[in-house]
């Protein structure tokens, strides 16, 4: 086999890593995790195979896939337990998260779920939850958390803020948003009225 061959072939391969990568980012954010490999293989227009040629399982896919918002993700809480007040911070932190994950509803369960082979994934997402829990200590030090807050209340705000349905991404974050400034007041240890944002218009479930 010539070298020209052989970079083509890697060039090929290289092409065909990057197109099933975009693909199941895409599937993933829009539907969740349960589309299947076969069916990010056909949008991606490659053979099933190829698929586990390049990620043995679909926890190894899904690992690669949300590396960039697992990234993202932790830098958010960094800022949060960066701040010099911790409620902003953790306001900041809940804000945040939640457009974002407005925005992908594959990740939020992919934060909360165990991908024991995805250490580098798994030891980011530990990271961010130690340093969270070490925000919403000082916050209920300094009186502005309610005592009562446990870390699970993040996941179920997180949880809720994946089922909102709009028509569009900018609707889903503008949702998101108020949602959060509800979360927040209701996690605030002496709740101060203060107005939310704008209301959407979003479409009633049917049966």
């Amino acid at each position: 086999m010539t070298a020209k061959v052989v970079t083509k072939l890697r060039a090929d391969a290289r092409d065909n890593r990057g197109r099933i990568l975009a693909v199941a980012r895409a599937a993933f954010a829009a539907e969740g995790l349960d589309v299947p490999i076969r069916e990010i293989a056909r949008r991606a227009e490659v053979g099933v195979a190829t698929v586990y040629r390049h990620f043995q399982t679909k926890e190894a896919l899904l690992t690669e896939a949300f590396a960039e918002q697992m990234a993202l993700c932790s830098a958010i809480v960094e800022e949060g337990a960066a701040a010099d007040d911790p409620w902003r911070g953790f306001c900041l932190v809940i804000e945040k998260l939640m457009e974002m994950h407005a925005l992908d509803r594959g990740f939020a369960r992919v934060f909360t779920s165990q991908l024991p082979q995805a250490a580098d994934f798994a030891a980011d997402r530990d990271r961010s939850l130690r340093l969270l829990l070490d925000l919403v200590r000082r916050a209920k030090e300094a009186g502005s958390l309610r005592a009562d807050f446990v870390l699970e209340d993040v996941s179920l705000a997180l949880m809720a803020n994946e089922g909102i349905r709009a028509e569009s991404p900018r609707m889903r974050v503008a949702a998101s948003r108020r949602f959060a400034a509800l979360m927040i007041q209701s996690f605030q240890a002496d709740p101060v009225p203060a107005p939310l944002p704008p209301a959407v218009r979003l479409p009633l479930s049917r049966r």
